[in-house]
């Protein structure tokens, strides 16, 4: 959980992110070895960090003594870091002081250095800041796992290559990387609601991170209208977190959820942020704001048979427009069947079953299952859904995806059937 944030300090310090990463878990080993026999001590966040903090300061001095001749580097260490051993945190802030504020929101900015590739920016950044594992990235992205590690391998590369300041970017600056800054929040956010993998549904930690950065975001750049959409989404999204889960864990579909329990403020701030996001945009609403504006339609019905679907599959062909994708597609045909009968819903998925990123795509025989279901098509739908629970990598998606094949019944006339 302290992993991204100590990274984030420490590569302020040495301005080279493999180097901080190597460190930070130094300071975990320690922590391992230390711990069993001293115990845990009582703010072991703080000292991680004080930790990882002294051996950078170790790592800085070697640095030095490889730079300069000795004789010039005791004058330049007692000039740099005359205050590291009384005070590190505050030697630390005077060498290296910036206008972002938050160490984890700065180095998402520096990982996200226009000398990368945009692919490059994002899968370094959830890697290392955002605490998602190679194979969760992929996922989030529908290519390889063995593709994503190789983004991430030469991403460190080149910025060490180009001697990268680690510094946040100055105000003239941000605009350029704010479009990766954003994907990388987004998709953080999307592991943390819905968990790609592992037994949990739900990831809150990375919600909350992800909605806390977002918000951070918002006071340094708030004349730009996406990052107030995109805030409105988490905010949205956040505010049913308490209805999504039942009491044993287990997933409740957005219909079944339990409308009372949404959380009101949240949805109010969302509200809020998005009337921002629309007032910005002078050329349209742009993708993240046209997402926060289908969650409002949920957030907006008091019943779920209250839900204005019309609006929502217009604003799903305005996204398809703006940011055309199969997974866009595939929630667009979502909309469809419920706006207009699930015949017009399955016939833009099965225009959907030869594209190659939906290939392992667990949600395409998900959404095809529900739709043959409606439509009575029972036992198709039964092979989609053991289909869908086949590829998925969730033990909770897994179980409801089990349960609804079971739950999907053949029409009277074939039970006799032997």
């Amino acid at each position: 959980m302290e992993s991204a944030r100590i990274i984030a300090v420490l590569a302020r310090m040495l301005r080279d992110v493999g180097q901080a990463e190597e460190l930070a878990q130094d300071a975990m080993v320690l922590a391992l070895e230390r711990w069993p026999d001293s115990g845990v001590p009582e703010q072991p966040a703080a000292w991680l960090t004080t930790v990882a903090k002294n051996r950078a300061l170790d790592a800085l001095r070697r640095r030095q003594l490889h730079q300069q001749k000795e004789s010039e580097l005791s004058y330049e260490i007692d000039l740099q870091l005359q205050d590291a051993a009384p005070d590190l945190d505050a030697a630390v802030a005077d060498a290296l002081e910036n206008d972002i504020g938050d160490d984890l929101l700065r180095l998402v900015f520096v990982a996200c250095h226009p000398v990368l590739s945009t692919d490059g920016r994002v899968a370094l950044t959830l890697r290392m800041l955002g605490g998602l594992s190679t194979d969760e990235i992929a996922r989030a992205f529908l290519v390889p796992e063995k593709t994503v590690a190789q983004r991430i391998v030469r991403a460190k590369r080149t910025l060490a290559e180009a001697q990268v300041p680690f510094e946040a970017p100055r105000a003239h600056e941000l605009g350029e990387r704010l479009a990766s800054v954003l994907q990388v929040i987004y998709l953080i956010y999307n592991e943390g609601y819905a968990a790609s993998a592992g037994a949990d549904w739900m990831r809150p930690a990375l919600c909350e991170e992800a909605l806390r950065l977002g918000r951070v975001l918002a006071g340094l750049q708030p004349q730009e209208s996406e990052v107030h959409g995109l805030v409105a989404l988490m905010e949205i999204q956040s505010s049913r977190a308490r209805a999504r889960l039942g009491p044993q864990g287990e997933p409740i579909l957005l219909l079944d959820q339990d409308r009372s329990r949404w959380d009101q403020l949240l949805i109010r701030r969302g509200l809020a942020a998005l009337a921002r996001a629309e007032q910005m945009a002078l050329d349209g609403l742009g993708p993240y704001a046209l997402q926060a504006a289908i969650a409002a339609c949920h957030a907006r019905a008091r019943r779920g048979e209250d839900t204005d679907w019309q609006r929502i599959a217009a604003l799903y062909d305005a996204l398809a427009q703006l940011s055309p994708s199969p997974i866009v597609e595939l929630n667009r045909a979502v909309a469809l069947s419920m706006a207009y009968g699930p015949q017009a819903g399955l016939e833009l998925v099965d225009s959907l079953l030869d594209a190659p990123a939906l290939k392992n795509y667990h949600l395409l025989p998900s959404v095809r299952g529900d739709l043959l279901a409606k439509l009575g098509r029972h036992t198709e739908a039964r092979i989609e859904f053991e289909r869908a629970a086949a590829l998925t990598n969730n033990e909770r998606e897994r179980q409801l995806l089990q349960a609804r094949a079971s739950g999907v019944n053949p029409p009277k006339a074939t039970r006799a059937l032997p």
